[in-house]
């Protein structure tokens, strides 16, 4: 903070301000300076100050999470020699605050046990703190909480202790478990029934249970477990301690998972749960939902940990079908959200029977897919009062697409084609009402794509049924039978004289509001998957895409159809898509030519997104089949558009999100018709760069990629894709220069390496020899520590192709000339590289970046291996060695095993491996 430590009035005044200022511009100017506070040093000093105070809760809960969060991040600040009195201090605090606020008591605790695991010279933590608190009953709500946070902060993102001091602590709770189980255990005997005690208690266990450290079997026989299965039994238990004990036994039997190595805990655990179907029962009767999803939550994760176990040995010991009969009878629950939680259950059952692939053992399981398919149809009944089509947004829309994604994945094990058949008998036979008529439609098109098509009359019979739906039927009736029309466009394409009904079906269906967007979908689908079929029909489909706004369209259906409408275009003969695509095209450009024109006239900007999204989807799908030395059929259409997207480019220069869409047109056009846009090379080049020196929108970087990739290799295109190259860099790399420039635009960064990545692919001599390419080299370099994924993937890929260039002998002529540019590269940047990949692998990348670091680490060393080896001992050489706990970061042996590990590597995937372990250490 500048002008020094600030007085405590006016930290004071700052907390009122942030808690009770009614202005809310003075509750945002209060946080923006107590925040700066947070960071400083004077941190420390004013909040042990205010604790000591206690003058009331807003300032010692802003004092307490100051103090977890400086021990949480800036623990460095600290001399070694002041851990101690920090230590003592903090727990004289949770001492004295103990009846003031539970939340401070947390972020006390949370400060005690973020320190522990810091701290190297405080041996045997919970040793210390239950000698100094457990004969003392006051004591006991905060001991019982710092030992509830203390194993949930072992694997904590905020706290970079290594793998190292991580072991070092899981040996030490390990050893020390039983003696918090104990301190529990007399803790719940001597309060009693009391519920606050007892919800800390269970909290404790389930936090201990998780991090893996209790002995299996001195719990197995622990009066604790015997205590949680009485609480869960018993109908009056409330509902905070009710759900503290459901929490508990889903960490236990979470914790057991590997249940072999766990036999008495998991054969307790197993037989305390099939206790709890009479408490279940209950609970319906009492229609307690809370209680309901609890015990549902506590079934799923008994037959999750008893997965592999029921599939090995089904009905045998612990592998008893009646875990899957508790799901069941929680299935047929009337509140969809309990048939919910098992969901990820069933997708697993699903997966292992279908790796393991054997018919005995399906047979055993399609009894109970059978019987939740069948609740699953009822729960996703609409209700009968229901009006209008069924909702996609709110909650039970979304349950009923998780249901249908469920159904595909389980539907092989009672077979696609028995399932729709059975479906469609229910429709024909009975005569149900509509929201079960709806229900079963909905079913039917989760899996009408996994029957096969082949000679199906049941199929047939139920598209013909189907378009042959009056239109007195309900509303969303009709809504789901088109998505199941869609669902079926094989069998339409198999079976050709479906297309006319089909068609006209859903055609009606367009011209109704409410369906409208159905419809689109699914002639979208059918144009798709019946191109061929289609081409006779594409003058009704460019009667539809010129009249597409007078259809109450979502745009994402509106393009749909029209990417319909280009993939059966491309199927025309070649003479007739220039004109048929120009038609296409007109009313879109017609209407970007309005705007212009309006905007020339009234000065009033409007939108054109739209219609830059819609000629977007048309160039992206008329790709047609265009044989050598013929002159492609949409490159006409194409040099004719361009003048108005030009203008519309200008007009709408600092507008990045429109920018972005007549880029992203741009990019498709030029794709569409690959080397025949030559002629719009100059013009869009030179507007790109003019527009980019004043707008850098990174939209014109990736475009520019798409040029490269397009042209890099002609010869007479090279230099003047170089020159573009050097005039983005320029804004490009004072953009990035400034304070947290990589940070802030990590779009730039991506698109800027899209765009030397694509040179080093299609002409790496061209760049590797121009002056641009030691600051693109230098940039990345920088940008390695970057932790945003698209961004940092495209650096890597960068640094790893262009070594390539100079490893990958392809035989081609200039592969000597690469191989020494590379070399001087090499020699120029290399050192600086392996030194930054190795500081941002250990500090600032996460694990999902770690293989592409290994790619770029495994090139280099292709490229000269015995190099390689000093430039990384000196890499490691700089890495710290101990943390400033006083825990060993690394030991000497670690780093020369690493060491040795990647360079005698003989694949990749080893130098993965090691760099992943490595890394641990720092984590």
């Amino acid at each position: 903070m500048e002008g020094g430590k600030p007085n405590l009035t006016l930290v004071y005044q700052a907390v009122q301000a942030l808690y009770h200022d009614p202005d809310p511009t003075g509750k945002e100017r209060a946080s923006v300076w107590l925040g700066e506070l947070q960071r400083s040093m004077y941190a420390w000093e004013i909040s042990d100050q205010l604790l000591q105070l206690k003058q009331d809760v807003e300032s010692c809960y802003f004092a307490a999470q100051t103090m977890k969060m400086k021990i949480q991040t800036s623990f460095f600040e600290l001399p070694p020699e002041t851990h101690n009195a920090l230590r003592d201090s903090l727990l004289t605090h949770i001492q004295n605050l103990k009846d003031l606020s539970p939340i401070i008591v947390t972020q006390l605790a949370l400060a005690i046990a973020d320190l522990a695991l810091q701290m190297a010279s405080w041996k045997g933590c919970v040793h210390t703190l239950i000698e100094k608190y457990n004969n003392d009953i006051s004591s006991m709500p905060f001991l019982i909480e710092i030992l509830t946070v203390l194993p949930e902060e072992v694997h904590s993102r905020s706290l970079r202790i290594g793998a190292n001091r991580r072991t070092e602590i899981i040996e030490d709770l390990a050893y020390y478990s039983s003696t918090v189980v104990t301190l529990l255990t007399s803790c719940v005997e001597k309060t009693g029934n009391d519920e606050k005690m007892l919800i800390k208690v269970f909290r404790c266990l389930g936090s201990w249970f998780n991090l893996g450290v209790l002995d299996s079997n001195f719990m197995a026989s622990n009066q604790l477990l015997m205590v949680l299965f009485q609480v869960l039994q018993r109908d009056e238990t409330p509902t905070n301690l009710h759900e503290a004990a459901s929490d508990c036994v889903c960490s236990a039997l979470y914790a057991i998972e590997n249940v072999d190595t766990h036999l008495p805990l998991a054969l307790q655990l197993f037989q305390g749960v099939l206790t709890l179907e009479t408490a279940y029962h209950m609970a319906v009767a009492r229609e307690d939902l809370d209680k309901v999803l609890n015990y549902c939550r506590i079934f799923t994760e008994l037959c999750e940990t008893f997965l592999e176990t029921t599939v090995r040995s089904p009905g045998q010991g612990m592998g008893d079908l009646r875990t899957l009969e508790l799901l069941l009878i929680c299935a047929g629950h009337p509140q969809y959200e309990v048939v919910e939680i098992s969901f990820n259950f069933w997708y697993r059952l699903g997966e292992h029977l279908y790796k393991i692939n054997d018919a005995a053992l399906h047979n055993i399981f399609r009894p109970y897919i059978q019987r939740l398919l069948h609740c699953l149809a009822r729960h996703c009944q609409l209700d009968p009062d229901h009006e209008g089509i069924p909702e996609d947004t709110d909650d039970f829309g979304e349950f009923r697409m998780r249901v249908s994604d469920l159904v595909k994945d389980v539907i092989f094990l009672v077979g696609s084609m028995e399932c729709f058949s059975q479906l469609y008998s229910t429709l024909k036979e009975g005569n149900p009402s509509w929201e079960v008529t709806e229900a079963v439609l909905f079913i039917m098109a989760a899996i009408a794509k996994s029957v096969d098509p082949e000679n199906n009359p049941t199929l047939s019979e139920v598209l013909q049924q189907v378009v042959l739906l009056p239109e007195t039927v309900h509303m969303a009736v009709r809504f789901t039978s088109i998505e199941l029309v869609g669902e079926m466009s094989e069998v339409v394409d198999r079976n050709p004289r479906f297309l006319d009904p089909v068609l006209n079906y859903l055609m009606k269906g367009l011209r109704e509001k409410p369906l409208a967007s159905a419809a689109a979908k699914a002639i979208h689908n059918i144009c798709s998957v019946c191109r061929d079929h289609m081409a006779q029909h594409f003058q009704g489909l460019l009667d539809i895409a010129r009249a597409l706004d007078s259809f109450a369209l979502s745009t994402e259906a509106a393009v749909g159809l029209l990417k319909g409408t280009a993939l059966v275009l491309a199927r025309l003969p070649l003479e007739k898509i220039a004109e048929c695509l120009s038609d296409l095209c007109a009313v879109q450009v017609m209407a970007l030519k309005k705007l212009l024109s309006e905007e020339s006239t009234n000065g009033k900007s409007a939108d054109p997104t739209v219609w830059l999204d819609r000629l977007a989807v048309i160039f992206r799908h008329t790709n047609p089949i265009v044989e050598n030395g013929q002159t492609h059929p949409c490159q006409k259409v194409i040099q004719e558009i361009w003048p108005v997207l030009s203008e519309t480019l200008n007009t709408h220069q600092a507008d990045n999100r429109i920018v972005e869409r007549c880029c992203r047109c741009l990019r498709f056009a030029v794709r569409c018709v690959g080397k025949g846009s030559a002629s719009l090379l100059q013009p869009l080049v030179t507007q790109m760069v003019s527009v980019y020196q004043v707008y850098p929108h990174s939209c014109f970087l990736y475009l520019g990629s798409i040029l490269v990739d397009e042209y890099g290799m002609e010869d007479g295109c090279r230099q003047g894709l170089l020159d573009m190259l050097q005039a983005l860099c320029m804004p490009t790399f004072q953009l990035l220069e400034q304070q947290n420039g990589l940070r802030n635009h990590p779009d730039t960064v991506d698109d800027l390496f899209r765009l030397a990545t694509r040179f080093v692919q299609r002409s790496p001599v061209t760049l590797l020899s121009s002056s641009i390419i030691v600051h693109i080299i230098q940039c990345a370099i920088a940008a390695t520590s970057l932790d945003h994924r698209d961004a940092n993937c495209s650096v890597m890929k960068f640094v790893r192709d262009l070594i390539h260039t100079g490893v990958a002998n392809d035989h081609e002529e200039d592969f000597e000339l690469r191989k020494q540019l590379i070399g001087q590269a090499m020699e120029q940047h290399a050192q600086q590289l392996v030194t930054q990949l190795m500081h941002s692998c250990c500090f600032c990348l996460p694990p999902y970046t770690l293989p592409d670091v290994a790619e770029v680490l495994w090139e280099v060393m292709l490229f000269n291996r015995p190099t390689f080896c000093r430039w990384l001992e000196n890499a490691l050489k700089g890495l710290p060695k101990e943390t400033s706990g006083g825990a060993v970061t690394v030991t000497h042996k670690q780093l020369t095993d690493f060491h040795k590990q990647v360079t005698s590597a003989e694949e990749c995937k080893q130098v993965c491996w090691a760099i992943r372990e490595f890394t641990r250490l720092f984590r």
